[in-house]
């Protein structure tokens, strides 16, 4: 168990802790000339079964509230000590503050100096001390007077001490990475780079590697210490001593995180809800500078309130917190807001989303995920989402945004009823919301092939914006994919149509087809462009285009060069010419000058042959030449009987003319 102290200056916290330990938590020079606290203070109370009660004494002067900070930031119980002399200070009343809106919910007070003043002013410094307490998550808590001089009241002391921490729950370690919040760093000799703090989650082993955040730095655990003593590993809710390779000391500083590498998600935004102290003569106005202590750092910040609406005081509100550098940071992670010149706590609150997602935001959907977030649990929080959120959870920030496990993650999402969808971004969807996109999307396809039949079909961007505006286009793709998986649809590329439609199979399309067809298997290899087919048919050019283009579309007719179409069965024809002329070759290399012998055509035309089984991936160019690559009949099916016949004489594929005799020059020596 960790126990802050906390109070006024020179009401006793030191005096007290090196009388409950033996150990003078000053260690500065500055702090014993001058007999103040400056920092944190560190000292360890061994008990009978084997555990141990870390003391973090805090420095009480108002010059180091920011150290006193630092020190609480990942406490189990606080220690409010108030002399009986002075009674309640300024300093008691901001470090009570402050741990309230830390949520420190357990502790003892102590009304020290006891021995120095009459009985009836220690009752009245304990009355105010409860009153003082009765409006903070402490009231209740013990109140003992005592003396760390005279000894007087301290075995009831040590014995509520001893009562506090047997009663403590240990914090789970399962289902979370390593976090640990950086206090102090220094080098020791023959060790070298040593960070301490409170392990915040998970666990940390010797040789296990960390990540520095939010500098990213990676480095290995060579050695660890808990309570002065050599140790294997340490758990959430130990202080403990790491000493580390792979990073040198001017690489670390206070507010520092160690954090397991998949946890190093640093962020500049961070989604909180606020609380401003009652006792604010104004209200918190929208992008008022602040200093915010999140862990052991403090970071200036702006805080942006919700539609820019002023925060009053004694009220609570969601806000961002836009920081001047990176922090690391998770769900329910508590930090308090200083005023600019950090002279004035103004409040705090705790972490709802340290990954809000970029940009705009609608205000109303924005507001729900926030009301998710607020539940402490994360079970709680996931079903909340995904019963708000029609775009459903996202699974990488979500289990981020609460530090989980692979494992833990799996389990809350097996334990309700959801569809993940999506790879690189996976989200979490209601299966009865997944159900519903489906038979939308289905209806959609539906209504738009019999509007438009001639449509071989929709890009699925398009059927997102009309089905399911709201979700992710990664995230509607893959429940279209689950429609196809079952062949209620058929998607090719980001297109969805409906199984077996044919955009040509309308009355107008079978009659032009019926004439285009013939003429295109009776060319040969030698099928002529469109421009010059249609003429020939008495068809018009741009009607006879269309339907051609759309025939490719469905794979009945196979584009090649610019305005030529080929039936698949005369491509494959095409493609087994060029598996026989490469057979032929030593090696199957063959040139375009031998496969337009091949297939009699002119060179121009068979190179755009070429080039389309290039594309078909049945050949493949190499240099100047070209080979076979896969087995045609996979890809384009039977081949059709096409006689070679005498290269037209066209323009558009002249005919070869036999070359010139030159005359051979004489023979020189």
């Amino acid at each position: 168990m960790i126990i802050a102290t906390a109070g006024h200056i020179d009401h006793g916290k030191t005096t007290l802790v090196k009388a409950l330990t033996g150990v003078d938590t000053d260690r500065l020079p500055e702090e014993k000339a001058r007999g103040i606290s400056i920092d944190l203070g560190f000292a360890y109370w061994p008990q009978a079964d084997g555990s141990i009660v870390g003391f973090i004494d805090v420095p009480g002067h108002e010059r180091f509230v920011r150290n006193m900070l630092a020190g609480v930031c990942a406490i189990d119980a606080a220690l409010l000590i108030v002399a009986a002399d002075d009674g309640v200070m300024p300093q008691t009343v901001e470090h009570l503050a402050i741990l309230d809106l830390l949520g420190v919910a357990q502790g003892l007070a102590v009304i020290t100096k006891a021995d120095r003043v009459p009985a009836e002013r220690v009752a009245a410094v304990t009355a105010a001390v409860g009153t003082l307490l009765a409006p903070t998550a402490l009231a209740g808590i013990p109140v003992l007077p005592a003396s760390a001089i005279s000894g007087d009241g301290m075995p009831a002391l040590k014995e509520a001490l001893q009562a506090l921490a047997a009663g403590h729950a240990r914090a789970a370690i399962e289902g979370r990475h390593f976090r640990l919040a950086v206090d102090r760093v220094f080098s020791k000799a023959g060790s070298g780079t040593v960070v301490t703090g409170a392990v915040a989650a998970g666990s940390i082993g010797v040789g296990e590697h960390v990540t520095i955040s939010p500098a990213g730095l990676d480095a290995r655990v060579r050695s660890l210490q808990i309570s002065g003593h050599t140790a294997e590993r340490a758990i959430a809710g130990q202080r403990c001593a790491l000493n580390l390779s792979g990073v040198d000391v001017g690489q670390l500083t206070r507010g520092d995180w160690l954090v397991a590498p998949a946890m190093h998600v640093p962020t500049q935004r961070i989604d909180v809800q606020i609380h401003l102290l009652a006792h604010e003569a104004a209200a918190l106005k929208h992008w008022t500078p602040v200093h915010v202590h999140l862990g052991t750092a403090d970071v200036p910040a702006r805080v942006a309130m919700r539609a820019g609406r002023p925060l009053a005081p004694g009220a609570a509100a969601a806000a961002t917190l836009v920081l001047e550098r990176a922090v690391s940071a998770v769900h329910g992670d508590r930090f308090i807001l200083r005023d600019q010149s950090a002279s004035r706590t103004l409040g705090g609150g705790s972490v709802l989303d340290p990954l809000p997602p970029g940009g705009r935001r609608a205000p109303q959907r924005r507001a729900l995920e926030q009301t998710a977030l607020s539940a402490a649990d994360p079970d709680a929080a996931f079903r909340s989402w995904l019963a708000a959120a029609t775009d459903g959870v996202p699974l990488s920030r979500f289990a981020r945004a609460f530090n989980l496990t692979e494992s833990a993650l799996a389990a809350i999402v097996s334990a309700s009823a959801t569809v993940t969808v999506g790879k690189d971004t996976a989200v979490a969807l209601p299966a009865a919301r997944v159900d519903v996109v489906k038979e939308a999307l289905f209806a959609a396809l539906t209504r738009r092939h019999r509007a438009t039949p001639q449509v071989q079909g929709f890009e699925l961007a398009e059927l997102q914006h009309e089905v399911a505006a709201d979700l992710g286009g990664e995230a509607f793709a893959a429940i279209a994919r689950l429609l196809a998986e079952t062949k209620r649809i058929e998607i090719s590329g980001n297109q969805a149509r409906l199984p077996g439609h044919n955009a040509t199979g309308n009355p107008q399309d079978e009659a032009l087809w019926q004439k285009l067809e013939p003429a295109l298997a009776a060319a040969g290899f030698n099928v002529p462009p469109v421009k010059e087919l249609a003429p020939a048919l008495a068809l018009k050019d741009a009607l006879a285009k269309d339907l051609l283009f759309r025939k490719m579309k469905t794979g009945v007719v196979i584009r090649v060069g610019a305005e030529r179409f080929y039936p698949r069965a005369t491509m494959a024809a095409a493609a087994a010419r060029a598996q026989a002329t490469a057979a032929a070759q030593p090696g199957g290399l063959f040139t375009a000058a031998q496969y337009r012998d091949a297939i009699g055509t002119g060179r121009t035309l068979a190179i755009e042959i070429l080039e389309a089984l290039d594309a078909l991936a049945v050949t493949q160019r190499m240099g100047d030449a070209r080979k076979m690559r896969k087995d045609y009949a996979a890809i384009l099916g039977p081949a059709a009987d096409v006689a070679v016949k005498a290269p037209p004489t066209s323009p558009s594929a002249p005919a070869r003319k036999p070359a010139p005799t030159a005359a051979r020059p004489p023979h020189r020596r």
